[in-house]
Order: structure tokens, then C-alpha cells, then sequence
């Protein structure tokens, strides 16, 4: 039984028992019955708060009363857009409302249709005394008699409607004891497997090319097992792995019953899934009898088909007519139909996602030799999902935007494909000879199957559609991340004329969101007793401070050579990897960049970490100091400058002050005053000057390296932070001149003991310049009760603080103002930023294309342009 033809359930059940109500986990239940059947106490018994859309809650919404009939169609524009919204959403949604009208629920249906879910009904048909009494004792509505007993007629004469009218589920409840009785029960869709994990070997048209077939299946490393004579009947996988088929197994070939046969033993084993390809969709119509044109290879299936046993053809019509249009697997990550899925499809059941999954999209037009033109629907996809089809037969498998057809004609004498998952391994057994002699010559070009080779975009091409307007990125960690049209124009600016080739830009690093400032008796605006606090109410116990470099971000891309960058990244200027910033800038020129990635190779060589990670590529998070190297123009024009003018300005003011003193004016404020100025400018200097030391090329830069975030295959922040500095501690060892180590402390926030020890070691970091530290969960990556914890939290010291808010900012008015600053949208920003970095990450080891990567990064750099105080 296919998910678009699901069986009408009118229930009238005699035993005591509960009455199970199945409905689809995604679906449009509508509640049909007479005033007083009590639809609205059985939604709130059966459905979320937010899940049911009432009709006379929407009356009240348009009209301020909920029984003025008079506003019953804006009121139903209005449930019907919010209910789109909620199925635009993957929402279940329940419609409460009378619906004894054909029309009425003639609506319902369709807005079902339009967004590929399944319309259930759910009908009280409950005695018409019994809704009478009800209505008669309601003192919220004044319903008449005559209008119950039309509504219960009008009820009547179109139950056994329902299902005609598009209904694929109806459960009726005929007493009160069935209402009492009731147990809704949610169903996951047909095509629901999320649960299942793999790894797969999905397997691209077969059409009776049995011998194909078992070949390819002895190269996966399949047991073949044949009966007693001599037919094979299974095929047992390798430990773990299981077999998906992607249709078309039938017609054309030499073998189709031998074919569904193998297919059919391995599914009803347990040892393979398989969707519906077109062919079957014909052979079903074929075996049942019904009206179609025997061609395309079909003939030759039923001819062969013919020579089986009764039995076997009926056993075949079962198997392919409850096929179902596509599977959903792996969480979601990977898709599966026969001609491909687009992404508003996938997990939706309708005649037009099963008719899309069959069949695809075509433009309507056909080719010379009358066969439809195919619409290149893979170009447009943008979905999440790993797509697996087949369909279109085509020479080579090519991945289009994470989607990758493995028809590629072993009927035609191509070679039969499959693709291992989530190894991405492609494995083909060539074609024993050519079956069938197509219409279209094969192997075709790219230019007769997609119109035009420059119209298939290739994986690694960007364009601007992907970035521009209103997006949303889906993440692991936090879901949907959205980012807004003028976000996304400004990064647009930033990434199209400063960013590096992005081909190198994987990741950018999340903001960092302060720590709330301290005690207001406290002469420090921030203190590491409110960051150990903040994780201690988090539920962390375990935290780690680290030492806070003063120099520039910085994220280092380093391959073992240029051949292995050109060949993993497609870069081939000669380049061996990137040093950029948290905006996507590079540090250095070419020249200097392939110096320091020289140097940073040789230290990860020394330190084994090629060989330990089984990797070409490593990719680092680090400092890069000092921070005159980047950023000497901010020093000369905004901090010396200041500097300057304060140190030129001040001793001659406080001089000038302290004559008139000494002459007996009475300018004792204003001198105090004065020298807490000239104090604060020299301090200031100071603090900036800590962080200034001069570089020439290379010379005199350092790296401190903090967090490996990748490798080949394999994103690191599952390991914790002991793991990684100590990583970063044998890049130090190997090259000391070159990477400076990052002291750190370890700290239980429940232990007084220790935070206060946590506290003394941040005082004496700061009491000699330092800028601070930065307090993290020891474990990395960390939820909590109420979802992501914070991944870190800055505490910076007193006088390093001056070149952020100002030299005088230490004076308690300031002081006071600055503890009320708002801390919200910073530490909402940090753990968005975050999760998106952390989903490039995972994109970028998966392989995926690189539009996939950058819109990752892309929508970290549009988030840097909220409006956030860029001082927190």
C-alpha cells in the first residue's frame, strides 16, 4: 500500500478496549461534526495547544466575536494561511471547525494537496440527542435546534463521501463511549526511515540485468544465496551494510523476473529497501489489467513474466504496487527516489511528490528521436539532503549540488553503479553486452540531456542566488539560523572584494561573547567569578581558562604540498593552503602566506600529525601575533594617535594648572582632575604598547594555535580542550619560534577553592599586561538544558579594557554606565555563529560542494554586521 493510497478506516468498533485513531506524523486532520459534538474537547484532549487551528478563534481574530457567522470567510482566509504556514513548516495541524459541508472540506483537501501532506478526517457522528443537550446547556453560544439537525443531515449524507472527496484516513466515532475510548496515535510517513543510519550501497537501474547485477553485488562484498534451482534469491551484505535499489528493475533486459526475484528475497530479508521506478509504476498497471501501451521494454517483461508461475506474478504485483515514491534516511541527510527529489518534496506524500519521484520533471517539449526533454531540476537543488537517483541514463556520474544520478545505462551496455554511503564510493561493474538498443544513442552528451554543458552548474561553482536576500541555513546545533537581507549585503561586500579564493575559506570563527560584569563595588567592569558562575548555572562543572592572546585572529589552512591542495581544494596556483582572518582576509601576499605555511608544515611533519590524522590537510584555529602585524594601522590612527595627543596635551595642562595653584587660585578639582587624565593617557599608552613589537616579513611573528578544527574526514570539537592545547603544545615544540603556547588553568566552578585559585590566576595574567583569559567548557562542545552552551566567554583585564572603552574609562560614572551595557544579542550571536561555524566544518569533511560550505560562512560573516556593540 503506497503512502498516496491509503485505505478509508470508518470505525465502529465493539470491543472495550482503547480505540487507536492513526494519523500520519505530517498530515491536515480535520474534525467534521455538528455543533455539540464536542470537536473542541477532543482536540485539546488529543493535540497540542499550538497544533489546533480553530474556526471560531479566527472569527474572533477578524471580527472581535467569535459567532458572527457574518465573518466566517475572512475568518477562513485566515486559518487557511496560518495553517499553510504550519505544513510549509512540517507541522502537523488540525482543522476545528463544523466541515459538514462539502465545500468546506473541499478546501481543506486541496490545501492539503498544495502542500504534500495527507488530509485525515476525524468524524464525531454522535447522536443528535446528545448534541442537542450539549448545545441546549452552553451559555457561550445560543445554537438552535434546527441548525444542529441540519448540520447532522448534511453529516450524514457525506460520510460515505469522504473518501471520494480526497479523505485518505477517515476514522468515525459514532458514541460517546468510542469519544472516551479514542487514542490518537501519530504514524510516521511510509517514507519515513530516518532512523536508519547505514551505511548503504544504493544501487542505480537494473532493468533485468541479473547477471550485472549479482557481479556488482560480489564487488560490494554481498553473499549471493540461490535456491534449489539454482536461482538467486538474496544476497546477505557485509556486516552493517544494506542494499538500496532505486526502481527500474524491470524491462528491457534479458532477466526481469530473475532480477525482482534477487530484489524481492533481499527485501523481505531485511537486507535491502527499494523504491518504484517508472517501469514498475507500468508493469503494476500491466499485471492488473488495466489500459497501457506495451512498449519500452515492457513486452519483454511480460513476456518473460509469462513463463512463472502464477503465484510469482501475483507475488510481483504486491511487491511493486506497495512501493513506496522515496525513502528518507540517515536523519535526513540522504534522499532517495528513482528520478530524484526537490527539497519542498522530500518526506511530503501527494499523487505530485509520488508523480515527481517516478518520473521527474520534463519541460514539456521533446527531443529529436520524441523523447521527453528532462527538466535539469538538480541544478536548482539546494537542499541539506544527499539526493540519490537514477532515471536518466547517463555515461558518467557526476555530482550536481549534493545530488548524483547512477543510471548509467548497463542496459545499453553502459555499466551498472552503485555508491557506497556515506563513503561517497562509486562502484560499477561493466555491461556484459548491449540488451537493448535505446532511441537515443548512448553514451549521451551532456548537452542532449541537459540542454547545455554550460547549464550544469559544476559542485564548486558559487552564485550569488545563494547568497542574496533572506536565507536560512540549517544547522546541527541550532536548527534553522537566519539571516536577513541587509545582513546579507553586507557581507556580500566584504566577501566579493576582500575575501580570499573561497575555495580556501572552510570556516570563519564565531564572535565571543563577554562575561557579565561584575560586583558593582568591584573596581573591574569584568571578573572571572561571573564567567565561572555563568557555567556553574549552565550546569558545566568542569571549565578551563585559557590565556587571551593579544594579536589577531587567525585561521591556518596548511596542506602537505600544492599537488594535494590542487587536487582536494582545486586550487592550482601553486598555493599549499591560506592564512586568513574572522572576516576572510588574507594576513600576508602569496609570498609571504606560502613563508609562513612553509614553516607551519615543517612543525606539523615534526610533530607526526600527518600520519596520527591520515590527512593531506590540517586546518587550525589560532592567534596570530603580534597584533601590530595586522592591525598597525588601527595603532598608528587610532590608538598612538590618541596616545600622542593626550601625552602632548595633558603634562603641559597639568603644569599650567599647578602654576595657578602655586599662585593661590582655587583650582584644586580641576588639577586632580587634570592628572587622572594625564595618568589614564599614559596608562592607555601603555596598554596598547604591551602588544606592539616590531616584525619584519616573518620576523618576529608567532602563531598560538588553540583548536585543530579539522582534518581529512573528520571535525575535532567532539575532543576537549586538554586534547587540543596539548596538540597545539607539540606544534611548540616542534618550531618554538614560531608557536607560542597558550597557558591555561583548570577550574570546578562548583569548588570555591578553585575559582578563587581560577581568579588569582587571571589577576596575576593582568597585573603584568595581559589581556585576559577565556573561560570554556572543559568537555568542548556542550548542551545543556536549554539547548548550546555558551562555547566560551571572554573576561578581560582592567587596563587592557582602556583600549576598548577609553582611557578614562575607569571613572566610577563610566563604570556605572557600563555595568547596565546589554549582553543579549552578543551571547545570541556567539552561539549562532558558532553552530554555523561548526556546520561548515561538518560540510567541509563530508565533502560537500562547495555552495554548501560557503553558505555556511557566508551567513557568519552576514551576522557580524548586526547591530551589536562592537566594544562587548
Amino acid at each position: 500500500m503506497t503512502e498516496e493510497h491509503m485505505t478509508t478506516d470508518t470505525t465502529t468498533p465493539d470491543s472495550l478496549g482503547p480505540l487507536e485513531l492513526a494519523v500520519p506524523e505530517l498530515s491536515l486532520v480535520c474534525l467534521i461534526g455538528a455543533s455539540g459534538s464536542g470537536k473542541s474537547t477532543f482536540a485539546r484532549t488529543h493535540f497540542g495547544r499550538y497544533e489546533v487551528l480553530s474556526s471560531d478563534v479566527c472569527r474572533g481574530l477578524v471580527s472581535d466575536d467569535e459567532h458572527d457567522q457574518a465573518a466566517t470567510p475572512a475568518a477562513f482566509e485566515v486559518l487557511s494561511f496560518i495553517a499553510g504556514k504550519r505544513l510549509d513548516a512540517g507541522r502537523l495541524t488540525v482543522i476545528d471547525a463544523t466541515n459538514v459541508q462539502p465545500d468546506a472540506r473541499r478546501q481543506l483537501v486541496r490545501l492539503a494537496r498544495d502542500h504534500d501532506v495527507l488530509p485525515v478526517a476525524v468524524v464525531l457522528d454522535l447522536p443528535e440527542r446528545v448534541c442537542l443537550d450539549r448545545t441546549a446547556t452552553r451559555a457561550d453560544r445560543n445554537v438552535g435546534d434546527a441548525v444542529v439537525r441540519r448540520q447532522r443531515d448534511q453529516l450524514r449524507r457525506s460520510i460515505r463521501q469522504l473518501g471520494r472527496e480526497g479523505f485518505r484516513t477517515v476514522h468515525v466515532l459514532r458514541t460517546e463511549q468510542d469519544v472516551a475510548r479514542a487514542v490518537v496515535v501519530r504514524q510516521r510517513l511510509l517514507t519515513d526511515f530516518r532512523d536508519q543510519h547505514g551505511p548503504f550501497d544504493v544501487i542505480g537501474d537494473v532493468h533485468g540485468c541479473r547477471p550485472e547485477l549479482e557481479a556488482l553485488l560480489d564487488r560490494l562484498g554481498y553473499q549471493l544465496v540461490r535456491d534449489a534451482a539454482g536461482r538467486t534469491v538474496d544476497a546477505v551484505p557485509p556486516a552493517g551494510r544494506s542494499a538500496v535499489f532505486l526502481g527500474d528493475l524491470v524491462d528491457r533486459g534479458p532477466d526481469s523476473p530473475g532480477v525482482l526475484r534477487l530484489v524481492m528475497g533481499m527485501v523481505a530479508a531485511g537486507h535491502a529497501r527499494c523504491v518504484p521506478g517508472n517501469h514498475e509504476q507500468k508493469l503494476v498497471r500491466a499485471l492488473e489489467g488495466k489500459q497501457v501501451q506495451v512498449s519500452h521494454g515492457l513486452e519483454t517483461t511480460l513476456a518473460q513474466l509469462a513463463a512463472e508461475p502464477p503465484e510469482f506474478r501475483d507475488a510481483v504485483l504486491r511487491f511493486c504496487r506497495d512501493l513506496v515514491s522515496h525513502l528518507v534516511l540517515d536523519d535526513g541527510n540522504l534522499v532517495v527516489a528513482h528520478a530524484g527529489l526537490k527539497q519542498e518534496y522530500q518526506g511530503r506524500a501527494s499523487a505530485r511528490v509520488r508523480s515527481f519521484a517516478l518520473y521527474g520533471d520534463t519541460t514539456g517539449e521533446t527531443d529529436e528521436f520524441g523523447l521527453p526533454v528532462r527538466y535539469p531540476w538538480a541544478r536548482d537543488y539546494r537542499g541539506p539532503a544527499m539526493v540519490l537517483y537514477g532515471h536518466t541514463p547517463t555515461p558518467e556520474p557526476e555530482w550536481v549540488n549534493n545530488t548524483l544520478c547512477l543510471d548509467t545505462g548497463c542496459v545499453f551496455g553502459g555499466r551498472l553503479t552503485a555508491l557506497r554511503y556515506p563513503e561517497r564510493e562509486l562502484v560499477s561493474v561493466p555491461a556484459t553486452r548491449v540488451h537493448y538498443e535505446p532511441a537515443r544513442p548512448f553514451p549521451v552528451t551532456a548537452e542532449l540531456e541537459a540542454g547545455s554543458a554550460a547549464r550544469q552548474r559544476d559542485p564548486d561553482d558559487l552564485a550569488i542566488i545563494d547568497v542574496l536576500g533572506r536565507r536560512t541555513v540549517e544547522t546541527t546545533l541550532a536548527g534553522r539560523v537566519t539571516v536577513r537581507e541587509e545582513q546579507a549585503a553586507g557581507a556580500l561586500e566584504v566577501m566579493s572584494r576582500w575575501a580570499i579564493d573561497p575555495r580556501w575559506l572552510l570556516h570563519l570563527p564565531p564572535t565571543m561573547a563577554p562575561t557579565a560584569t561584575g560586583d558593582p563595588d568591584s573596581p573591574e567592569l569584568e571578573h572571572p567569578a561571573s564567567a565561572f558562575e555563568f557555567y556553574r548555572r549552565s550546569g558545566v562543572r568542569q571549565v578551563v581558562g585559557q590565556e587571551k592572546h593579544m594579536g589577531s585572529r587567525a585561521v591556518v589552512l596548511v596542506c602537505r604540498d600544492a599537488e594535494r591542495a590542487a587536487a582536494r581544494f582545486g586550487v592550482t596556483d601553486g598555493a599549499s593552503g591560506a592564512v586568513h582572518t574572522r572576516t576572510g582576509r588574507t594576513f600576508f601576499d602569496a609570498v609571504t602566506t606560502e613563508h609562513l605555511l612553509t614553516a607551519v608544515r615543517a612543525a606539523v611533519t615534526d610533530a607526526g600529525l600527518w600520519a596520527e590524522f591520515d590527512t593531506d590537510w590540517v586546518l587550525l584555529d589560532a592567534e596570530l601575533l603580534p597584533w601590530s602585524a595586522k592591525a598597525e594601522d588601527l595603532l598608528r590612527q587610532q590608538y598612538a594617535a590618541v596616545g600622542a595627543a593626550a601625552r602632548a596635551v595633558l603634562p603641559p595642562a597639568v603644569a599650567a594648572v599647578q602654576a595657578a595653584a602655586d599662585r593661590g587660585l582655587d583650582v584644586g578639582d580641576l588639577l586632580a582632575r587634570t592628572r587622572e587624565r594625564a595618568a589614564d593617557a599614559e596608562a592607555f599608552t601603555a596598554a596598547y604598547r604591551r602588544y606592539v613589537w616590531p616584525t619584519s616579513g616573518l620576523q618576529g611573528v608567532q602563531l598560538a594555535p588553540f583548536q585543530l578544527l579539522a582534518t581529512e574526514g573528520r571535525r575535532w570539537t567532539d575532543h576537549d580542550h586538554d586534547w587540543h592545547l596539548g596538540l597545539a603544545d607539540r606544534l611548540v615544540r616542534a618550531a618554538p619560534e614560531l608557536f607560542r603556547s597558550t597557558r591555561r588553568i583548570a577550574v570546578d566552578t562548583g569548588d570555591p577553592d578553585s575559582v578563587a585559585a581560577g581568579t588569582r590566576w587571571w589577576r596575576a595574567l593582568t597585573d603584568v599586561g595581559g589581556e585576559g583569559m577565556v573561560v570554556k567548557p572543559l568537555a568542548n562542545l556542550v548542551r545543556g538544558e536549554r539547548g548550546l552552551v555558551q562555547p566560551g566567554i571572554k573576561v578581560r583585564g582592567r587596563e587592557y579594557l582602556r583600549l576598548i572603552y577609553g582611557p578614562d574609562y575607569t571613572r566610577p560614572e563610566h563604570l556605572d554606565r557600563l555595568r547596565r551595557r546589554e549582553l543579549g544579542r552578543k551571547r545570541s550571536l556567539a552561539l549562532r555563529e558558532y553552530a554555523l561555524g561548526v556546520e561548515s566544518l561538518d560540510r567541509v569533511v563530508r565533502r560537500e560542494p562547495l555552495w554548501r560550505i560557503h553558505e555556511a560562512v557566508f551567513a557568519v560573516l552576514a551576522l557580524e554586521s548586526d547591530p551589536v556593540d562592537p566594544r562587548l
